[in-house]
């Protein structure tokens, strides 16, 4: 019988093998069998043993810092040697909030030896965002940078507080440094597949945000599928631009590219730039990316020039990506965007992987290990319906979550009758493919984040002069879409561009930049007869007015105008 690391390393030489036939792939490949494992013990830290190849290059500001698989490997077992020396054991939760710097991946890996529960945050989380997660996550351990770590309001509540700056190293906090000298020697510690590992905050449009349970085996192994789609080789120079703290960073930031056997190349840039970009595709030879649309639409704005020599494959996820964008880069480089979906429940599932011919304006196929179906209320397979993910006996993929923590409601009511329902609209052709229709709650995508409707409202109404908001998608040529907030005033307040630019400044204040609301309109709103807000009647009538008309409404106002946006596009 086969040992947990041959096992899944015979699963990925299947998808390997098989890198340009999508049929033979999705016929070949099986999930593999696993009781215990570890992502670390079982592959990466083996791997890093055989080769003599650069795991992760981090760009900044013109300076270059690599590090090699071999020293990844020894210094995430002297940071987990340190946080097990200073208490933290298997199953504790600990958050990570910090930017694209080489301490996160680290942590990444000195977590998943130790069997802790990582909590990923991105470093723009507001004060209060922070309080919530580490109250609702159950958080003891944190790891955050100098600017993290003044967001925190109660230090004293945590058990080991790691900061990234030497000089941060203050009330309670210790200087990452001091991980880093701890002794290279940590005893196995044995953790289970189906141990959680990972634990996502993702939105929800009437609640606080849903907690995503991931294990070692979900999202370590469960990220074949998308290794496959992004056409990923051994010796690959892989670049995917994403922030941390959100669920791609660990799709094709981590562990898809170093199941690969490939290095992940980061930009970490304050603010996004197409030209820095495409500089740096060049300098680095970037063999493959993956960047959301949003990135995509800004880069097609910049002279592309020739293709970066070594650049031979490009995808993109997150949302729809527009047929002419795909055409002005095919055009300009000679190479297709290939478009994916998956969800932070899942990994990639469906995508237009490398050799499959690529129907514009399609999501693809589904991926190997993956049977996808669309559906109707009913469960009955559909032209149209609900992206359904059959998870019948011998059909649930390993990369599905374990559940949403401490809600088995809302699990049931996702994985009811055979199938995981996505939410999300779709249609499917004769030939298999998936085409993206719409989001099927009132969650919407805005550059590649997910914007809750519900905790947008939440800051708005905290204002005096609101009595009742509703946010609702506004459709942007560079951001697919961006939060438009209608508002109803309390008795007295006047509606004006004075009071406009107050609202603006109140939600800047509390919200991180991309979740600031950028469009204001002051206007009734239209409910049902039980008095709930209709969203869809205000969406509907946003995408009308913005698709015949560029005038706006008598009572709107933007942001921008205000203060011009000079913000990353994330």
């Amino acid at each position: 019988m086969d040992t947990p690391a041959e096992a899944f390393r015979a699963a990925r030489d299947v998808l390997l093998r098989h890198r340009g036939d999508h049929e033979a792939a999705c016929a070949a490949f099986r999930w593999p069998a696993l009781t215990a494992f570890n992502w670390v013990d079982d592959w990466f830290e083996p791997y890093a043993a055989t080769v003599d190849r650069t795991a992760l290059v981090v760009v900044r500001d013109g300076e270059v810092e690599r590090t090699s698989y071999a020293q990844m490997a020894e210094r995430s077992k002297r940071v987990a040697r340190w946080l097990r020396d200073h208490g933290a054991v298997r199953g504790d939760r600990m958050l990570v909030m910090l930017p694209n710097v080489t301490q996160l991946w680290e942590t990444m890996l000195a977590a998943i030896r130790l069997g802790l529960v990582v909590i990923p945050a991105t470093p723009q989380l507001t004060a209060r965002d922070l309080d919530d997660r580490i109250e609702r996550g159950g958080v003891k351990h944190l790891v955050t940078d100098r600017e993290g770590a003044g967001k925190l309001s109660d230090p004293a509540r945590l058990q080991i507080k790691l900061v990234t700056e030497a000089a941060a190293a203050t009330a309670g906090f210790t200087s990452f440094e001091d991980a880093r000298a701890a002794p290279a020697e940590l005893e196995r510690i044995a953790t289970q597949a189906s141990d959680p590992l990972l634990l996502y905050f993702t939105s929800g449009t009437t609640a606080k945000p849903k907690l995503v349970m991931h294990t070692h085996a979900s999202y370590p192994v469960g990220h074949l599928s998308t290794m496959y789609w992004i056409g990923l080789c051994e010796g690959d120079i892989h670049q995917n631009i994403s922030s941390p703290g959100w669920a791609k960073h660990a799709w094709s930031s981590l562990f898809a590219p170093w199941t690969a056997g490939a290095t992940v190349l980061v930009h970490d840039q304050a603010r996004f730039s197409p030209a820095a970009t495409l500089a740096v595709l060049r300098a680095h030879g970037v063999t493959t990316l993956c960047a959301p649309p949003t990135v995509w639409r800004m880069m097609i704005l910049e002279s592309l020039g020739d293709r970066p020599a070594a650049l031979r494959e490009i995808v993109s996820a997150g949302e729809p990506l527009n047929p002419e964008v795909i055409e002005t880069v095919r055009s300009a480089w000679g190479v297709t965007v290939r478009d994916g979906y998956g969800q932070t429940e899942t990994t990639a599932q469906v995508g237009n992987s490398p050799g499959l011919a690529v129907k514009v304006g399609s999501m693809g196929k589904p991926l190997p290990g993956y049977a996808i179906a669309v559906i109707d209320a009913a469960n009955r397979p559909a032209a149209e319906g609900e992206v359904a993910i059959r998870i019948g006996p011998g059909e649930r993929p390993m990369a599905l979550m374990a559940g949403y923590l401490d809600d088995p409601e809302r699990t049931d009511q996702a994985m009811g009758a055979g199938f995981y329902r996505t939410g999300d609209e779709a249609s499917i052709d004769a030939d298999g493919y998936l085409k993206f229709v719409g989001r099927g709650d009132d969650v919407f995508k805005s550059s590649d984040y997910r914007i809750s409707p519900f905790e947008l409202e939440s800051v708005l109404v905290e204002h005096p002069a609101i009595a009742e908001a509703a946010v609702v998608p506004s459709p942007d040529a560079v951001r697919l879409a961006v939060p438009k907030a209608f508002v109803t005033l309390v008795p007295g307040a006047v509606a004006s561009k004075e009071l406009a630019r107050e609202i603006f400044e109140h939600c800047s204040a509390r919200l991180p930049p991309y979740g600031r609301v950028r469009r204001l309109e002051f206007a009734a709103l239209p409910k049902t007869i039980s008095g709930k807000i209709r969203r869809v009647e205000l969406r509907t009538a946003e995408r009308t007015r913005r698709e015949t008309s560029s005038e706006r409404a008598e009572h709107e106002h933007w942001l921008e105008d205000f203060k011009p946006d000079r913000g990353e596009p994330s």
